[in-house]
């Protein structure tokens, strides 16, 4: 699937609103990627496809984890964690994409332990876009100019704050993520 290609899914399939933050994803991710020495095609391909999935049907989601045996743990957490490995998994079996880019789609929420530069430009770029607006983003993205790694650290940890402040569950992957990449050598 070419650039040009997704771009027309993405634009048909999100509306307007997530369609300009997803075309901000893309210009940090292509920024970041061109910062870190990270392949600037696959950072625009995954930055454009990461939220295909993001307004499907709740249900619909929940059977394709189930049918294509993802992590049943999702089942147990917030909805919102399901359209990165749904929307990985769907686009892959319909354009056959490179594993990469797959995962950089599917890691954006949640992050995973051993993540690619890749992986951790969308996962950073999905945080800092130029539209994001929330107490410390500006913090993130002064981070992001430093290191890709203390930016991935200071996103999970802005993540895992806001998700302790509302007093919720905290899905074990990304808390995996986060002592993962704070361990020391």
């Amino acid at each position: 699937m070419t650039y040009e290609q997704a771009r027309t899914l993405i634009e048909q399939t999100l509306p307007e609103k997530r369609f300009i933050h997803t075309l901000g994803v893309v210009e940090t991710a292509e920024h970041l990627a061109k910062t870190y020495g990270v392949n600037v095609e696959q950072a625009r391909l995954a930055a454009m496809l990461h939220d295909y999935a993001k307004y499907m049907d709740r249900d619909e989601m929940r059977q394709v984890v189930r049918a294509e045996q993802l992590d049943l743990a999702l089942l147990e957490f917030d909805d919102e964690l399901l359209h990165a490995p749904v929307g990985a998994v769907l686009l892959d079996r319909a354009y056959d994409l490179d594993a990469a880019v797959v995962s950089a789609i599917k890691n954006h929420t949640t992050g995973s332990p051993g993540m690619s530069r890749l992986d951790q430009v969308i996962f950073v770029a999905d945080a800092i876009e130029p539209n994001r607006r929330y107490p410390g983003v500006e913090a993130l993205r002064d981070v992001a100019e430093q290191s890709l790694e203390l930016a991935v650290v200071a996103t999970l940890r802005q993540s895992i704050q806001h998700l302790l402040n509302k007093s919720v569950r905290i899905f074990p992957l990304t808390i995996a993520t986060y002592n993962d990449f704070v361990k020391t050598p």
